[in-house]
């Protein structure tokens, strides 16, 4: 029989691991952790007006919280995809849950706006070994064909941890207090560290990964080298660069003080608004995944169009004549940066099938450095502007067009080269299988 598996009439591929309950039980172990490091993550942005107040610094320099969270979150991506690819899933997020966990612990503790920098800091090393680490684990349990969804089901468990910050960290913050609520949020990653170590695997039995010696320097540059040649890989990264980046920032810090500051709403109808984020991101996400796992010319239309809508809400609302936008214009802008976050998805599907599996924590590593550092230019670009025309809103936050304008230039130049890479190495692949032995 020189064909494996047909589902669906889409090839199963020799090696492609067979899924199933036990795959589903590791794997949520590795969803669970994401959720934890968003709950991390997202802490700073129900807690902004909070921090401004704790530790008496401006608007540029409480958005340097997140811009060096993300910073040092983005500058660990590649690390973090070697690391993956050499040590496995199990050893890299043991590591990153102990450094969220710590970074959490002096965040809740520290007065010193010094030391609380620092917190961030070594939060955001831990949390950017969560995601790869994830998706690595997807694809060593899941047959191929199910990555889409697996890559958009570990991004709705992930919002799912912005749900908690928006829905249940706002409401303690302002009853148990700083100290309390954050070192509460930071046990929960002791918690998860325990099922990681006693019952998660990397791979399934049978399918281990074939033995290899460590890399030389020159191994390692050569990976990351053939992963960035890839035009898939660099398309990947420029689609998570245009679309996640305006919802994270969001989320992240600016949406609160926006929403209360710039247009006049309680702390308590904001976080209503920044919930609804979160929930139409889960909504969308499955959706997403289940047009794309079906549909995969679906890709590009859907990123574009995420694109096109976020961009037409934005001006919408900064541009609206009177003082505030109305409440109906402020729930569509938040619905539409709901579709940010599986937008940003849609590039780890053009990387994926660009590389071999010994290099896609590689790859994917430098898709995930596109929204971050988009994220990092955002956080930036808008306390310094918040600070330069006396906390205007309109003008800080139009700094997202042109994030949005550089990475639609990109997506349009790189595209078609992509496309055209992608079908050669899919004939490849099916004319590989056609001829393995029985």
């Amino acid at each position: 029989m020189s064909v494996i598996e047909t589902d669906r009439n889409k090839l199963r591929l020799p090696g492609d691991p067979p899924g199933g309950s036990r795959a589903v039980a590791v794997w949520s172990i590795g969803v669970l952790v994401y959720m934890i490091a968003v709950v991390h993550r997202s802490s700073l942005g129900v807690a902004g007006i909070d921090a401004a107040a704790r530790f008496h610094v401006s608007a540029s320099e409480l958005s340097t919280f997140s811009i060096l969270q993300v910073l040092v979150y983005a500058g660990m991506q590649i690390p973090v995809g070697l690391l993956v690819d050499r040590f496995g899933t199990k050893r890299v997020l043991s590591v990153g849950i102990v450094l969220l966990t710590a970074g959490q612990l002096g965040f809740a503790l520290c007065h010193s706006y010094g030391l609380a920098l620092g917190a961030r800091a070594v939060l955001g090393c831990g949390d950017a070994m969560t995601f790869i680490s994830v998706l690595r684990l997807g694809a060593r349990w899941f047959p191929a064909r199910r990555g889409p969804l697996i890559a958009q089901g570990a991004a709705l468990f992930g919002m799912a941890g912005n749900l908690v910050s928006t829905l249940l960290l706002s409401r303690l913050l302002h009853s148990i207090g700083w100290t309390a609520t954050f070192v509460g949020t930071a046990l929960g990653g002791a918690l998860v560290l325990i099922l990681v170590l006693t019952c998660m695997k990397d791979h399934p039995e049978g399918f281990e990964p074939p033995p290899s010696e460590p890399p030389s320097a020159a191994a390692v540059r050569r990976q990351l080298v053939d992963a960035w040649r890839e035009p898939g890989t660099r398309l990947g990264m420029w689609v998570h660069f245009t679309t996640q980046f305006s919802a994270m920032v969001f989320l992240l810090l600016w949406g609160m003080p926006f929403l209360v500051e710039g247009e006049g709403l309680s702390q308590g109808a904001a976080g209503t608004l920044l919930t609804l984020v979160v929930v139409s991101n889960m909504a969308l996400g499955m959706v997403f995944g289940q047009v794309i796992a079906r549909h995969h010319g679906a890709r590009m239309p859907l990123a574009l169009g995420v694109i096109a809508t976020t961009a037409t809400a934005w001006i919408a609302v900064l541009a609206w004549p009177g003082a505030h936008a109305p409440m109906w214009l402020l729930i569509v802008l938040c619905s539409v940066l709901g579709a940010c976050g599986p937008a940003s998805m849609i590039g780890f599907d053009f990387a994926r099938p660009a590389n071999p599996p010994e290099r896609l924590g590689t790859a994917s590593g430098i898709v995930n450095m596109g929204g971050f550092t988009a994220s990092m230019i955002a956080l930036l670009a808008i306390g310094v502007l918040l600070d330069a025309t006396g906390d205007n809103y309109a003008i800080a936050l139009s700094s997202i067009f042109v994030l949005q304008g550089l990475g639609l230039s990109q997506i349009l130049r790189l595209r078609r080269r992509a496309a055209r890479r992608e079908r050669e190495r899919i004939t490849v692949s099916r004319v590989s299988a056609v001829h393995v032995p029985a």
